[in-house]
């Protein structure tokens, strides 16, 4: 008989706790055994002490405690590390998501199809209440950035319901102390190449009143997190769309410290190499801080190395294809525009595939149909 391990945080939820694990442990039947782990998140309210109280009653209930509140991606890394289930499943303790829902859930990977399974609150024919229209965009808006990144279709990235194998999520490393749990495990299981499916759940929304957590900062947070776990994996067009911004970025601040050197009075010859090396050690710092993996293959020396060497073919680049353009009849400024746009694509090669290159991810696995 197979065992689902759920894994539930909880930061003072003394009002829906007890009622939340109850549904819980509702879905156990004569073919599905539970495992639930409760981790108290350092609560300053009676939900310990509801916990204890149902460990009491229920033996298949453990409780976990942090003695710091470190968030729920802490949380969850800690009763995830915990688990010895089949199935790791995430259940939130304030009665927004309803554990009937995992049982359907768990499906696709009962019957060996699935390693993950993520249960989308946008696919649902079920009760699903309308609440915070900013809050839905946002949530559309970081799914669509995931998907971009991941080269997944989910529609619903944010959603607390996902279940897993319980070798998969044990072999991810949560590096995230709050909601950035959510990208970041997509991100990580993603990069895996494993079996993703995605099914239509139910989901009763509360307000901030009714004790809702997540805020503007935790969707900064997600978009950081987007970036940070899946940008040095990205299919091309998309890492050359955001090495644009990088290279745009470089390029302006390259202008502004020319003309404020030459303003001060620094010579030409001297403003001109100035920006240009200060504007590269930018360029480099948002690489590796936004687009690619630090160290990727190389030590730092070496990297850096590379990193000049490419920088000084961009320029050569440049350069030459200014000086080719104005030879064949263009004017100066288009040949500058022309020598840039080229040296542009170069020096996003050359970073992509010699300074910080990445092995790739491999192909998807396969379906079993069996």
């Amino acid at each position: 008989m197979p065992v689902l391990t759920v894994v539930t945080p909880f930061y003072n939820e003394a009002r829906t706790l007890r009622q939340s694990i109850e549904r819980v442990l509702s879905i156990a039947s004569d073919d599905l055994t539970l495992e639930v782990i409760l981790v108290n998140d350092c609560s300053r309210d009676e939900s310990p002490a509801i916990a204890e109280a149902l460990a009491e009653v229920h033996p298949t209930i453990r409780v976990l405690s942090h003695t710091v509140n470190q968030g729920k991606g802490a949380a969850l890394r800690t009763g995830i590390q915990q688990a010895t289930g089949d199935f790791v499943a995430i259940h939130d303790a304030d009665l927004e998501y309803d554990p009937q829902d995992l049982v359907r859930l768990l499906g696709p990977l009962r019957a060996g199809r699935a390693d993950v399974v993520f249960g989308s609150r946008f696919l649902t024919s079920g009760p699903h209440r309308v609440l915070y229209f900013w809050h839905s965009l946002g949530n559309q808006f970081l799914t669509l950035l995931s998907n971009m990144f991941t080269d997944l279709n989910l529609t619903d990235m944010e959603t607390c319901y996902k279940v897993f194998r319980r070798e998969v999520i044990q072999q991810v490393e949560i590096e995230e102390d709050r909601f950035g749990f959510e990208p970041e495990v997509v991100a990580k299981v993603a990069a895996m190449r494993l079996r993703i499916y995605e099914m239509g759940i139910s989901y009763y929304g509360r307000t901030y009143e009714e004790g809702k957590k997540i805020g503007v900062r935790d969707g900064f947070r997600a978009l950081y997190c987007i970036l940070r776990y899946n940008a040095h994996r990205a299919p091309l067009p998309v890492q050359f769309l955001f090495y644009l911004f990088i290279g745009g970025t470089a390029a302006i601040a390259n202008l502004g410290m020319f003309t404020a050197f030459r303003t001060v009075g620094i010579p030409l010859l001297a403003a001109a190499p100035l920006a240009f090396v200060l504007a590269s050690v930018l360029n480099y710092l948002l690489s590796v801080w936004i687009l690619f993996r630090h160290k990727a293959r190389w030590n730092t020396t070496q990297e850096l190395v590379l990193y000049c060497m490419v920088v000084a073919a961009g320029a050569s680049v440049d350069l030459g294809g200014t000086a080719a353009l104005v030879a064949l009849g263009a004017s100066e400024w288009q040949g500058k525009l022309g020598g840039t746009a080229v040296a542009l694509v170069v020096n996003f090669l050359g970073r992509r595939f010699v300074v910080f290159p990445e092995k790739p991810s491999g192909p998807w696995q396969p379906q079993n149909d069996n």
